[in-house]
């Protein structure tokens, strides 16, 4: 990878009598400034930027605190011009704000962009475009409790209750004869925007009861302590808390794991974002974003804690009710930890789609495999009719083979399952999003 412009002029004397006489963004005393998420900014950001800039001049990389807390400054020390990087986590939302204001290089969000933002930056970006929006992560939205909390699995619903306050004893839903206590993250939060969405959604709004907090691991460690208490953090943030499995509808409660939340088959699972400003994005957040995307930055993301997008291939333990047919089908298969979703809940690969083509190709080229060993499996949303759901699964199924082919992989088979095995309640929004997926699965060797 070729190495980022080194911004002299940023770094010149000059500059910071200019910064002082005529009040320049903030950004600008930075060569890199990231704003947003905590989920992002507390491990995974700094993680990332010490290991782009180890691979960009190979010199010691050190961490100050600027007295802000949630913010860190890494220096490169580097003889001929260090590059200074900021890291701000204060929320997502906070993110955003700093990227249209010109404080922020690259905004790190645990949630996707909003359309009013989209608006605000229209004038300068699509942020819903692929040189503006990049998947780095995938995350699962924990449920934490006790360890001595003799629950162990949950649907959506009783989890929105219990949030809405609805139901406010563990006896109502098979715990001790105790107070529920809650935890949640703050309103600044992308964690609290996605729970609100995927949880809470039109049912109700969070109980007044309930303790927040910007950090998730501060909040991971009080329930840790609190034998009545229950919460919700990024998968990287568990730390001594229990981990709940998490049901949607009929589809089978999943725990998230590097299978069910890569491929966003778990119910929370979630993706996490770095915007930019399209082509008005600095070449040294270009290489940085470069670096993420890559197997190097990917293996970061994997030893931060949380899931890589470099795919592995598993044999999934199915259900006592799959049917005998799709076992038949994958018996000499393995599942790739990926799985191709669409834009609108069409055919159209939607950004993250669109780069794990790549990642595909670069599996099968590192295992020895080519277009014979692999199988791809549709399937639909719930729809009106049987003939049309198989229809829409052998569609995006389809559609995968051609864009596979159109990187060089061609005559890959492929099948649809219809609208059978759902992961998610169909006809809800998210719901929708999981059903409508395909499946790739390599030939065992």
């Amino acid at each position: 990878m070729n190495k980022p412009h080194p911004g002299v002029a940023l770094r010149h004397p000059f500059f910071w009598l200019l910064t002082a006489l005529f009040g320049l963004p903030l950004a600008h005393a930075n060569d890199l400034a990231i704003h947003g998420s905590n989920t992002v900014g507390a491990t995974l950001a700094p993680m990332l930027v010490e290991g782009f800039l180890h691979n960009q001049s190979d010199t010691r990389v050190i961490t100050h605190d600027n007295g802000t807390e949630n913010e860190a400054i890494l220096i490169d020390e580097r003889l001929d011009s260090p590059v200074r990087v900021l890291v701000a986590a204060h929320g997502s939302s906070t993110g955003f704000k700093a990227l249209n204001t010109g404080q922020a290089h690259i905004w790190a969000s645990s949630r996707p962009v909003k359309s009013s933002e989209v608006s605000q930056m229209s004038g300068r970006a699509d942020l819903t475009e692929l040189a503006s929006e990049h998947v780095i992560a995938i995350d699962g939205l924990a449920i934490l409790v006790h360890r001595s909390n003799p629950v162990n699995q949950l649907s959506i619903d009783t989890l929105a209750s219990i949030f809405a306050g609805r139901i406010r004893n563990w006896a109502e839903i098979g715990g001790p004869d105790k107070t529920i206590n809650l935890y949640a993250r703050d309103d600044r939060s992308g964690t609290w925007d996605t729970f609100k969405s995927l949880v809470l959604g039109k049912q109700g709004k969070l109980d007044t009861s309930a303790q927040r907090y910007e950090s998730n691991d501060q909040l991971s460690d009080d329930v840790s302590r609190d034998p009545t208490g229950i919460g919700f953090a990024g998968l990287a943030s568990v730390r001594n808390s229990k981990v709940l499995a998490i049901s949607d509808g009929a589809a089978p409660a999943l725990k998230p794991n590097q299978l069910t939340v890569a491929s966003e088959d778990y119910p929370l699972a979630r993706r996490l974002f770095m915007y930019t400003p399209g082509e008005q994005t600095t070449p040294l957040a270009t290489a940085f974003i470069e670096f993420v995307l890559s197997q190097e930055g990917q293996a970061i993301v994997s030893q931060s804690g949380f899931v890589s997008q470099n795919p592995i291939a598993v044999k999934p333990a199915l259900n006592d009710d799959t049917p005998a047919t799709f076992r038949r089908l994958t018996d000499n298969y393995q599942r790739l930890t990926v799985n191709f979703r669409f834009s609108e809940g069409r055919t159209r690969l939607d950004n993250k789609a669109q780069r794990d083509l790549a990642r595909v190709l670069n599996y099968l080229d590192s295992h020895n495999q080519s277009a014979g060993d692999v199988l791809l499996i549709g399937f639909a949303d719930t729809q009106s009719d049987e003939l049309r759901a198989q229809m829409i699964s052998e569609l995006r199924a389809l559609s995968v083979r051609k864009a596979l082919a159109s990187e060089g992989l061609r005559d890959v088979a492929y099948t649809g399952y219809g609208h059978y095995m759902p992961v998610g309640t169909a006809g809800g929004d998210s719901g929708q999003q999981r059903n409508g997926r395909v499946e790739v699965w390599v030939r065992t060797r």
